[in-house]
């Protein structure tokens, strides 16, 4: 009786690691190496375990209110203090993941910090900025309407030469293509524009437009019909039909996390007209502006799955 035991190797360049042979024999795994990968930065634990399909960024209450009603999100507290707002929307057997937040102030700096927190927790697929915003189109953006943009310009940057002689550099950048192409199947099927009726009870027999434009985003709060910025802006793009004060910091948010090699979201700007950026500027109109625009989100949301 022959009882062979051990390991035959035959040829050239062979390598054994981590056997074990006989009775009780027994092979510890190795300490990882330093060099082993690490999970991405934004993909906690949490976020892996759910896929997040929207992430929305609102900066007045107002604003996060009405998102919150119309997609009925629930409140939730993370340990580190930060509120969000989830839930989901759609059929229910396809429902749409989404995630709302509000951003701690107005301004372009704000809403990028939201939405590295709407990354870290959640690692949505999708991300939207809704609220309001002021129209400098006096044909398309009347108050009440809603404008739906995917292309941001960004108009802050500029060169002042001696003698007050300003030259401004804007900054145009434009969503990406599978986005534009989801908002043009919304206006395909509802109309340019689309028309529907008013969301506040006391505009519910009135109906509001739903255009496509460009948006003008800075860091200015704009109250003045002769505002220097806005004669820019209409000879800069005569498409800009309104403006705003955060939507360039979500197109620069996503151009600068490009380049890396994680998922990067797509991105859409829905904003309700509470005003014109005139001198009768004020807060009589956000309410409105608000629960218009959410309701648009509401309808977009089937074409941006």
């Amino acid at each position: 009786m022959i009882d062979n035991r051990g390991i035959i190797s035959h040829g050239n360049n062979n390598n054994f690691s981590n056997n074990a042979i006989g009775d009780h024999a027994h092979v510890s795994a190795p300490a990882a190496s330093p060099n082993t990968p690490t999970p991405a930065p934004y993909a906690p634990a949490d976020a892996r375990a759910t896929m997040w399909d929207v992430g929305v960024v609102t900066i007045l209450s107002e604003e996060l209110r009405a998102v919150k009603d119309e997609l009925r999100l629930e409140r939730r507290k993370k340990p580190n203090g930060l509120y969000f707002y989830e839930g989901e929307y759609g059929t229910s057997h396809s429902p749409l993941r989404i995630v709302a937040t509000q951003s701690q102030s107005q301004g372009q700096r704000s809403a990028m910090a939201a939405l590295s927190n709407l990354r870290h927790h959640y690692d949505p697929r999708l991300w939207v900025l809704v609220g309001v915003g002021g129209g400098i189109h006096d044909e398309y953006a009347r108050v009440g309407n809603v404008i739906v943009s995917t292309d941001i310009v960004y108009y802050e940057n500029r060169k002042i030469n001696p003698n007050g002689d300003v030259r401004r550099r804007g900054e145009h950048r434009q969503a990406p293509a599978a986005v534009v192409h989801a908002m043009n199947a919304f206006f395909t099927e509802h109309g340019n524009p689309a028309r529907i009726n008013g969301r506040l009870p006391a505009y519910a027999a009135e109906q509001f437009e739903v255009h496509p434009g460009v948006i003008g985003s800075g860091e200015a709060v704009i109250a003045d019909s002769d505002a220097e910025e806005r004669r820019y802006l209409k000879t800069y793009h005569e498409k800009i039909l309104a403006v705003d004060m955060e939507a360039g910091g979500l197109s620069q948010y996503w151009q600068e996390n490009s380049v890396s090699g994680e998922h990067n979201p797509g991105w859409i700007v829905i904003r309700g007209v509470s005003d014109n950026a005139d001198e009768n500027k004020g807060h009589a109109y956000h309410e409105l502006a608000a629960r218009n625009a959410a309701y648009v989100l509401a309808r977009l949301l089937t074409h941006l799955r």
